[in-house]
């Protein structure tokens, strides 16, 4: 059976269903048309609320009917379809959602007197409809205007609606008892209902004092700040209250900003970017906007809690994007407004954010996280910010004046100014990788104009306040030559050396950007001038010439006529030739990266560097491009490839490159062991005593440089290859010569004792002979040799040397039944034919390279034997009497095995 209370229900719906149709057939429907097809803007806007309007009265009719339709099944059948199926229970905040689209869409109109306006255009009808209007206003007068009829006959009938739900929505809850299993559903209907009342009362006076407020304002201000969609919260003319420094006239808090009127000026502010400082007392209380902060002091207590109370309810109302329900909440004690947000803001202050618009994270009326800024000549920047400053990784785009290009900043920022690594593209012109402090170029980088430029250029090195100063490296294509050397103020200035394509070599000291004083240079056949140039680098004054055969010249040196060299001196030719493999370059001359700037940079991050527990990490720590030392590495094999490739691999600076990859070796020792200092001073503990030269030696060779080596070893070699070109010519033409002897027939050439021959005493066939001898005759120390290209440790290298060695005294050993140690006229023949059949390319090179970067530890033992052994095969292999031309012919080298 179904209870009064119900049946009480299904009577409320029908009676409302029937209003709502009559509602909208004898008031909107007229309303509608007297509104249809308007020729002005604000009619439009009223036909635009209207039709909004009867949209939402067709959907609250449409529930009330489907909830009446469900209290009728219950009616009929209420074994069958229990208290629980209510539509009004079930579904009972999706029934109110569509109660507040109907109250909104209402007092909308009612903000821009839609009614009254709409009315006066069929006055005459509505004045004989005022009869059939009375029929909604039960309990209410119907006195005067047609226009006040028409907002009472809209919203009456709903209110009464809504009073009558909860009233038997509250005795149905008392009828059913507390242990019923639909009484929840229906004291959470009862109670979404009763707070609609309060949500609705309250809806409606503030579209009355909405409405209100637009006749006290200018018609202009009016119609801006009393739109549709906008309600008046607070007004100071009813709660005075003071702001400053601004000095407004009069203060509006509506539920989307906050308006300060001041004379003829309208200021108004985003709730979604206002902050209320908390925890405030007395009469005042602060507000922050992203370009102000307001001082809100009241007469009384009283006010100020009231306006603090409600700004503080707005914005958060503002931030969630939808009101309160109920609007008002309960109680006045005030929240607090969310730290962090995110908004957009334009700012109009004077500055470098003028007129720029921010769109991202805030934190207390400052841009903070995450954001992008645009301004309007088309710069944008995004990226992080912090205290309302670019902080952090960010891309910055400039539009260039003259073309539909950009400038595009991909760097680190802090406190507004780029600082730290970035990448910087000029439109097509120019890229810059590298450091910055305060927005200027500031520590190692590299600058270099892109394919499209149309001029080809790069400079790698350090940069101070914007410019080319300390060690760097240039490179114009152009004009085919490197200079290497000091600068200062973008200048060449200091110590410094050209390099040309051509092969030449010059070396000096520059200032203003031209070579002054007395210099070298060296041609591409060794040829060597040491003495004054002009500032063009054209030979004048004092000077001496050391040609590749030894001669000298010296006297004096200018232009003779027809452009030409004019020379007069005293020639020697007394003089023995030049050891090829000396450099004539000062090797101590240039400021490496640990005096010049390479290395800077990357030191500075030290204080970043939190651990390096020991030296077992060396290794990890220089793979690690994100660890100084990483860094560190990375940037001076940058500046090593910048100087000694191109133009600049130049066999006369391959004694300058060894030399720095060995003072690079030093540096970053150096900084490991500061790194360490402060990890163990972080842990309260202290280094072991200060470490000596020869320690520190040892470990740089030992530990460090076959670390380094490898980050180096392409361009290092190839200055090695050009140096000892000549040498390894010769060499390999002894091999192709040595290759063309069977093996017994070598062993025989190169006078190896026939007691030391693999199968000297055994009697084979022809096939067994080439098959044994070709696969066993020391193959096993060729192989193993030829393993010495495979590394670039010099350790590494003489360590394969040796284990040569070892398989040829082996194979020597099992010839002879017997350990066998050899003597060096024994070894030197037969490492010639390991070596000859190893055929290792550029072995000249190789020898240099590991002489010269060898741990000095070695000098004087075993490796240094090997090595030295190694290079006197060498130094025989390219003799003449090893060449095809010179070979004996004793022998017919076509014939068989």
């Amino acid at each position: 059976m179904c209870s009064p209370e119900e049946e009480a229900l299904l009577q409320l719906e029908e009676v409302f269903s029937v209003t709502l149709d009559h509602i909208n057939n004898l008031v909107l429907q007229p309303l509608l048309k007297a509104a249809a097809e308007p020729s002005d803007p604000w009619g439009r806007e009223c036909l635009s609320l209207l039709q909004q309007l009867h949209r939402s009265s067709r959907r609250l009719w449409e529930v009330t009917k489907e909830s009446l339709h469900s209290l009728q099944e219950r009616l009929h059948h209420p074994d069958s379809f229990g208290l629980e199926a209510l539509l009004l229970l079930h579904s009972a905040d999706h029934i109110l959602q569509i109660h507040i689209e109907y109250i909104e869409s209402y007092t909308s109109c009612v903000v821009v007197n839609v009614f009254q306006k709409a009315a006066k255009r069929r006055s005459e009808y509505w004045r004989a409809q005022r009869k059939m209007l009375q029929q909604f206003l039960s309990g209410m007068s119907s006195a005067g205007s047609v226009g006040t009829v028409l907002v009472q006959a809209l919203h009456q009938p709903l209110a009464h609606h809504v009073q009558q739900y909860v009233f038997f929505l509250l005795s149905l809850a008392d009828t059913i008892g507390e242990h019923h299993p639909s009484r929840e559903l229906v004291v959470h209907a009862a109670e979404l209902f009763g707070n609609l009342q309060s949500f609705m009362s309250q809806e409606l006076d503030q579209a009355m004092a909405t409405q209100a407020l637009r006749h006290t304002l200018s018609s202009r201000v009016g119609d801006v700040l009393c739109t549709p969609s906008r309600r008046l919260l607070q007004d100071s003319q009813d709660i005075p209250v003071t702001v400053t420094p601004l000095r407004s006239e009069r203060v509006l808090l509506f539920d989307d900003s906050l308006v300060l009127l001041q004379g003829h000026s309208v200021h108004t502010f985003d709730l979604k970017l206002v902050w209320v400082e908390p925890g405030q007392d007395g009469c005042m209380f602060h507000l922050l906007t992203p370009e102000e902060k307001f001082f809100f002091c009241s007469k009384d207590p009283q006010g100020r809690v009231v306006w603090q109370w409600k700004v503080t309810q707005a914005v958060c109302q503002a931030l969630r994007g939808k009101k309160d329900f109920p609007l008002l909440g309960a109680g006045l004690k005030p929240s607090e407004t969310p730290s962090c947000r995110c908004g957009a803001y334009t700012f109009l202050s004077e500055g470098r954010f003028c007129q720029a618009t921010y769109e991202g994270e805030w934190y207390w009326g400052k841009p903070h996280g995450k954001g992008t800024l645009k301004w309007p000549d088309g710069r944008n920047h995004v990226g992080e910010f912090c205290q309302g400053l670019e902080h952090g990784f960010g891309i910055r785009l400039v539009p260039q004046a003259s073309e539909d290009k950009f400038d595009c900043y991909k760097c680190h920022w802090r406190e507004g100014s780029m600082c730290g690594y970035g990448i910087c593209e000029n439109g097509t012109s120019e890229v810059y990788k590298g450091y910055f402090q305060e927005g200027l170029r500031h520590g190692f980088g590299v600058l270099e104009s892109t394919p499209q430029a149309p001029q080809s250029c790069r400079y790698t090195g350090h940069w101070e306040k914007g410019q080319r100063s300390g060690y760097g490296i240039a490179e114009d294509s152009d004009r085919g030559e490197r200079y290497i050397g000091m600068w200062q103020a973008d200048q060449r200035h200091g110590p410094g050396i050209i390099v040309t394509q051509a092969g030449v070599c010059f070396q000096g000291t520059f200032q203003a950007d031209k070579m002054v004083g007395p210099g070298i240079l060296l041609s591409e056949d060794d040829s060597l001038y040491e003495g004054t140039f002009t500032r063009d680098l054209t030979l004048l004054g004092k000077g001496k010439v050391t040609f590749p055969n030894g001669f000298t010249l010296e006297g004096s040196f200018g232009s003779g006529a027809g452009g030409g060299l004019h020379t007069q001196g005293v020639l020697d030719t007394a003089g023995l030739p030049p050891d090829p493999g000396s450099t004539r370059l000062c090797s101590c001359w240039l400021p490496w990266g640990p005096a010049g700037g390479p290395s800077r940079l990357p030191r500075a991050e030290l204080k970043g560097a939190a651990q390096v527990p020991g030296v077992s990490v060396l290794r990890e720590a220089l793979t690690n491009s994100l660890h100084p030392l990483g860094k560190l590495l990375r940037t001076l094999m940058l500046t090593f490839q910048a100087t000694y490739t191109g133009i600049g691999a130049n066999k006369h600076l391959q004694g300058l490159a060894q030399e720095e990859v060995k003072q690079h070796a030093q540096e970053i020792w150096a900084a490991y062991r500061g790194l360490l200092q402060v990890a163990l001073q972080r842990k309260g503990q202290a280094l072991e005593e200060a470490e000596d030269a020869e320690t520190r030696d040892l470990q740089v060779h030992g530990l460090v440089l076959p670390l380094v080596l490898p980050s180096f070893y392409s361009e290092l070699f190839t200055l090695y290859l050009l140096l000892h070109e000549r040498e390894d010519s010769l060499y390999s033409q002894g091999i192709i010569s040595l290759s063309l002897f069977p093996d017994t027939k070598l062993l025989e050439f190169l006078d190896v004792q026939k007691h030391l021959w693999p199968l000297k005493d055994l009697t084979l066939t022809t096939n067994q002979r080439y098959s044994l001898v070709r696969d066993k005759c020391f193959l096993s120390a060729t192989e193993c040799l030829q393993k010495m290209i495979t590394t670039v440790d010099p350790r590494e290298k003489l360590e394969v040397l040796e284990r040569t060695y070892g398989e040829i005294e082996a194979t020597v050993s099992r010839v002879l039944g017997q350990e066998y140690k050899l003597p060096m006229d024994d070894l030197l023949p037969l490492l010639i034919y390991v070596v000859s059949r190893a055929r290792i390319q550029h072995l000249g090179a190789e020898i240099h390279l590991i002489r010269d970067m060898m741990d000095p530890i070695h000098t004087g033992g075993l490796y240094d034997f090997l090595l030295t052994a190694l290079e006197s095969c060498y130094e025989h292999i390219q003799k003449e009497d090893m060449r095809l031309d010179r070979l004996p012919r004793r022998w017919d080298l076509r014939e068989p095995w």
